[in-house]
């Protein structure tokens, strides 16, 4: 489990690094919210530690920054501020939980495994492939946390990727799934999968769309998974 602390006490910080690393985490840290934005929106994590009070960018603007950007991650603020005033500025602002400083560790682990149990939960709707997710009761698809615009029959196709990755999918059962028997031509299914790979694919680094020529397609959340004849 990947914790990011952004906060801006090296003492506390740091303290928090060690107990959290002790108790199984994988854990970055951030001293100020600028840098702490930028690691949020580039790399993965599970679960977000974010001080209120910080420089550069304080916690509720980081948060409500995140939240504007599709980020989904369950976020854990702590201050010092403890009226309900201040609590509901920060839920408004988008995060999950609270913890008031000072704390135990002991709680804080608790309050942090509480909220990866939650979103665990909430997961089991949706399927995920690398940093990409599509969600089976509200078709939201997402990729590193930023919400994606496709159409039905694109989150159809992309469903049926994500259901049999990393087997590859041929053009006739692709087709099948989508239009039953009544598919309307070949030159309509690599419409969709350029439009797919436009929303999917080129605003991001990764390829993830694979096609395998003469057979069908794939989707794969690592490059190295590619073989010599993939594209």
């Amino acid at each position: 489990m990947r914790v990011l602390v952004i906060e801006d006490n090296a003492d506390i910080a740091a303290n928090i690094h060690e107990y959290l690393s002790a108790e199984g985490f994988t854990v970055d840290h951030a001293l100020d919210g600028v840098g702490g934005l930028h690691l949020a929106l580039t790399q993965p994590f599970d679960v977000l530690v974010l001080d209120l009070m910080l420089p550069g960018m304080d916690g509720l603007a980081l948060c409500r920054n995140l939240r504007e950007q599709g980020l989904a991650i369950p976020i854990l603020m702590l201050t010092a501020r403890d009226t309900l005033d201040d609590k509901l500025v920060g839920f408004e602002a988008g995060t999950d939980d609270y913890l008031v400083k000072p704390f135990a560790m002991q709680e804080l682990v608790a309050r942090l495994r509480a909220l990866l149990l939650r979103r665990h939960r909430r997961d089991g709707m949706e399927l995920t492939v690398g940093d990409l997710t599509l969600h089976k009761g509200t078709f939201e698809v997402r990729r590193q946390g930023r919400l994606l615009e496709l159409n039905k029959v694109c989150i159809r196709i992309l469903r049926y990727l994500m259901e049999n990755t990393p087997n590859v999918v041929t053009r006739e059962d692709l087709a099948h799934y989508i239009w039953d028997d009544q598919p309307p031509g070949s030159d309509a299914l690599r419409s969709h999968i350029y439009h797919l790979r436009q929303v999917v694919d080129k605003p991001f680094n990764l390829a993830m769309i694979q096609t395998i020529r003469g057979v069908g397609f794939r989707i794969l959340a690592d490059a190295s998974e590619r073989g010599p004849r993939e594209r």
